[in-house]
């Protein structure tokens, strides 16, 4: 038995999920699902299955869906439905419900427990139980590369609100600096200009020199008249 693909569809043939779990082209499988859709499309089909010459489709209706896996026609049927029974299973049990919106929601999770019981277009033979287990186990290194890899963020954002702090103390002090060094320089201007009235309305302390003028000289007696007061009475 080889398991080409499985699909989970909506009754009106929309592709919600599809795994292939054999090597093929995008366009052969998704040649297949719409093969799939107008197979459906030609009536009502009373059997779970729909045989070509190249496929096989085994199919089973879950309330709104269509859940299927596509194998070649040389397959066990009694294995092909086993397994789709299975992958039925974990519809409801991953997806939370039966709707296409549920389905849409938990598209991985699905993907993960199909990948549990097909390996290599071959099925293992697990339990759903077990298919739970295994994908919901997390490995010993896998929890220490969390704890290391969520240590170096939170040591990251500690260094930047480290930085950041620093920055804005060094916008504080900046910003004080500025305003002290106006405050100073008003106070200086002020100083200045009441020095300068000051000193403009203060008495000069320089001394000024005196200049005063030298006595007029006393005329001399002129010794042929006598004294210039007498001039006058010379002949008396």
């Amino acid at each position: 038995m080889v398991v080409l693909a499985a699909a989970v569809t909506s009754k009106t043939g929309k592709v919600l999920v599809s795994r292939q779990f054999m090597e093929m082209r995008r366009i052969r499988i998704e040649g297949l699902l719409a093969g799939f859709t107008k197979l459906m499309g030609k009536g009502k089909n009373q059997h779970t299955l729909i045989e070509t010459n190249e496929v096989r489709y085994v199919y089973q209706p879950l309330e709104g869906l269509y859940v299927l896996i596509i194998t070649n026609p040389q397959s066990n049927i009694m294995e092909d439905l086993d397994t789709l029974r299975l992958l039925s299973k974990l519809i409801p049990q991953y997806c939370e419900g039966t709707t296409e919106e549920d389905v849409k929601q938990h598209t991985f999770e699905l993907i993960f427990a199909f990948d549990e019981v097909v390996t290599n277009g071959f099925k293992e033979y697990v339990t759903l139980q077990q298919v739970k287990t295994y994908t919901t186990m997390d490995s010993h290194e896998e929890r220490i590369q969390n704890i290391i890899t969520h240590s170096k963020i939170n040591e990251a954002k500690d260094q930047a609100r480290s930085k950041a702090k620093a920055i804005e103390q060094k916008k504080r002090e900046l910003k004080m600096a500025g305003e002290m060094g106006g405050d100073m320089s008003g106070m200086g201007g002020m100083g200045s200009d009441n020095m300068e009235s000051s000193m403009s309305h203060r008495p000069s302390s320089r001394v000024v020199p005196e200049f005063t003028r030298d006595p007029s000289p006393e005329p001399k007696e002129d010794i042929r008249t006598g004294p210039a007061g007498n001039g006058g009475r010379g002949g008396g």
